[in-house]
């Protein structure tokens, strides 16, 4: 595209170095490395720095007098269905839509009330059979029923098959990790196959969750990441769902919180029926593939 590349500017003049491409100093040092290589144009990729960072990059920019371009986060910004309208002859960028709206969400309501009753009726002897295997593995009821935040920060009560002692939490809430000795002997089974999950269908008919959506967390976790995750409560815009787009990728389970709520965020502005559709089937060949893939 006709640019020589003069060389790279890193945090610390260490680090992120590219084939090919030497470190020629620190972003402090940015206005004197402009003056010493002649440099024409700088390019600030930091798609995860903070405003303040950005505009602290940009006034050391400034004093060189150079062309500057800043490579945003491509998931903060792209995903939004970028589209212009006005207000008043204003111009106006919208960088946030909605895409589940009207006759949308009376289809995916649709799919979720035929997916759902459907389901159970199929698994109707395996619910049945699991219920009494968990009375007899461990003491305690068969289910358990744990709160969840839904749509528009609404908790509700999400259905599971005990996988833990009743007593798992009685030193308050926390996290599983892989081998946890709060789970009974068939809970690691179950959960390793993803069948503690499927009472949720019961959620799904009542409307409480969709068959795909963002994966609802427990109120104390949404209360901690709303603190420090940019745009976390936007993924109550919809109802959580069984399985999602960000499970379909990899990211379940002990995964990165912060890539996850990309992933949902996009789901939710680039929703469509076939996209719910896609979802299940790589969520059903995923499970027979691997049992964790989802």
């Amino acid at each position: 595209m006709g640019y020589e590349v003069v060389g790279l500017v890193t945090a610390n003049g260490k680090n992120g170095a590219q084939p090919g491409l030497p470190i020629v100093g620190k972003a402090g040092d940015l206005a004197p490395l402009i003056d010493k290589y002649q440099v024409d144009e700088v390019i600030i990729a930091l798609p995860e720095a903070t405003h303040q960072e950005i505009l602290m990059l940009i006034s050391e920019c400034e004093r060189g007098k150079v062309t500057i371009k800043v490579f945003p986060d491509v998931f903060q910004y792209m995903a939004g269905q970028v589209s212009i309208g006005d207000l008043g002859g204003l111009p106006l960028l919208t960088v946030r839509d909605v895409a589940l709206r009207g006759w949308r969400r009376v289809a995916k309501r649709l799919l979720d009330v035929v997916g759902a009753a459907c389901a159970l009726v199929l698994l109707s002897p395996l619910l049945m059979l699991m219920s009494l295997l968990v009375k007899l593995d461990s003491r305690g009821p068969a289910f358990y029923a744990q709160e969840r935040m839904g749509l528009d920060g609404r908790p509700f009560m999400i259905l599971k098959f005990r996988s833990m002692r009743t007593d798992a939490e009685a030193n308050g809430p926390g996290w599983t990790v892989e081998n946890d000795p709060r789970t009974t002997r068939l809970g690691r089974l179950i959960r390793r196959i993803n069948v503690d999950e499927l009472p949720q269908f019961v959620n799904v008919l009542i409307g409480d969750m969709s068959l795909v959506g963002p994966r609802p967390e427990r109120p104390i976790w949404v209360n901690q990441y709303r603190r420090s995750i940019p745009r976390y409560m936007d993924r109550h815009w919809e109802k959580g769902g069984i399985t999602g787009w960000a499970q379909v990728n990899g990211l379940r389970g002990d995964t990165s919180i912060s890539e996850r709520i990309k992933y949902d965020l996009w789901y939710i502005e680039n929703w469509s029926l076939l996209l719910d559709v896609k979802i299940i089937i790589r969520t059903v060949f995923n499970v027979f593939k691997s049992p964790n893939a989802y």
